[in-house]
């Protein structure tokens, strides 16, 4: 899948904006607060509806405007597609394909598969569960249609359960109908457990000799799927739980709280020391370096990008938000050296590491005050 072109009408800081892409690595540069991210954001809205830093519709409209406009064209499998979005200040996205509305934002899913790395990334593994969850969200997302309407249906119960757990106190008649809710709750935070098994199940074969690469050998990684509640016993614990959650005025089990572990293991540096002697796994999350803790979260974009290409048969699109920087450089070279295959737009503030050790820059696009022009001249 390719990304041919972008357009943009009142989207943040850009009035207008039309840029074409090359297939191969697109570089955009230029000081800090011009625009760079803004475009990699428009291009993962465009894909997954959403905005990687979780910003609202009307957010992302230019100041004083009502409205905004992306238009995005792609090619996948050889057929070219038009993604048209339109966002309201006041009101709910309008998208279109090949100017056909939709209904649905989950019908846009699985066009356009983007894989986003930012330096707040880094840190998935430090932080806390709310942002491990989201990612597993944002990928399964583009991954599996059945999932996109599980989350959807979960969430919607989720919200409504808790307003009642409020209500409640007011209201203590009601108390019955918190069972058409568990039901619900039960149901589909079963599918959203089942998909998040297979999720971890996939990325674990892939990270492992991903992360020894980038470790040098030295380490091994794995993922753990923590669920707040196993699928069995999922409708069982959140009828235990109503108690609680009527004291609490929330919902305690489910899904909404689920977890993962990243666990590392010390490669022994001769195989006959290892002879015997079992491994210890380490919970990077609790007593793993901050060196340790970005190289599994490059691990995982890594394993990300293999996942995708192994399940649609096609490599994503990478989005590079200005974090090579925040690497070292045995690091960037393993990051650049994994993606010379798959379209890439790449923002940073100066050329010097791509030009010094030669790397790849097939279009290259400097970005001032809202204004994009393609440069000719690379050296």
């Amino acid at each position: 899948m390719i990304i041919e072109a972008i357009e943009l009408q009142n989207y943040r800081n850009y009035e207008y904006l039309h840029m074409e892409f090359s297939s191969g690595t697109n570089i955009l540069y230029g000081s800090n607060a011009q625009g760079k991210t803004n475009i990699l954001e428009a291009v993962y809205v465009c894909s997954t509806t959403k905005s990687h830093r979780g910003s609202r519709d009307r957010e992302m409209i230019r100041f004083r405007e009502e409205e905004s406009h992306i238009k995005m064209n792609v090619i996948k499998n050889d057929i070219p597609y038009r993604i048209d979005m339109h966002l309201k200040r006041n009101g709910s996205k309008g998208i279109a394909i090949n100017g056909i509305p939709i209904r649905r934002a989950s019908e846009l899913f699985g066009i356009v598969n983007v894989v986003f790395f930012s330096p707040e990334d880094l840190n998935l593994i430090k932080n806390g569960p709310s942002e491990r969850r989201k990612f597993i969200d944002l990928e399964l997302c583009q991954l599996n249609k059945l999932y996109v309407h599980s989350l959807t249906s979960y969430n919607r119960a989720l919200t409504q359960r808790n307003r009642l757990l409020k209500d409640l106190f007011f209201h203590p008649e009601y108390e019955e109908t918190l069972d058409v809710w568990d039901i619900q709750l039960a149901k589909y935070g079963k599918e959203m457990i089942g998909c998040r098994e297979e999720f971890i199940n996939q990325l674990n074969h892939i990270i492992g000799p991903v992360h020894e690469k980038l470790s040098g050998g030295r380490e091994s990684l794995s993922i753990v799927y923590d669920p707040n509640s196993v699928v069995e016993d999922l409708e069982e614990n959140i009828r235990r739980s109503r108690m609680a959650d009527l004291k609490q005025k929330t919902t305690l089990v489910g899904p909404h709280r689920d977890d993962i572990g990243f666990y590392i293991c010390q490669n022994p540096v001769e195989k006959e020391n290892a002879v015997g002697l079992p491994q210890e796994k380490i919970d990077i999350r609790k007593f793993g370096s901050q060196g340790q803790q970005r190289t599994a979260a490059l691990s995982l974009k890594l394993a990300e990008i293999e996942l995708v290409k192994t399940l649609v048969h096609d490599y994503p699109i990478l989005l590079l938000d200005d974090v090579l920087s925040e690497l070292d450089g045995n690091r960037q070279n393993e990051l650049l050296s994994a993606i010379d295959h798959i379209q890439t737009m790449i923002t940073c503030t100066g050329l010097e590491d791509f030009i010094n050790n030669r790397f790849q820059i097939d279009r290259l696009f400097h970005v001032m005050d809202g204004k994009v022009s393609c440069k000719e001249d690379i050296t």
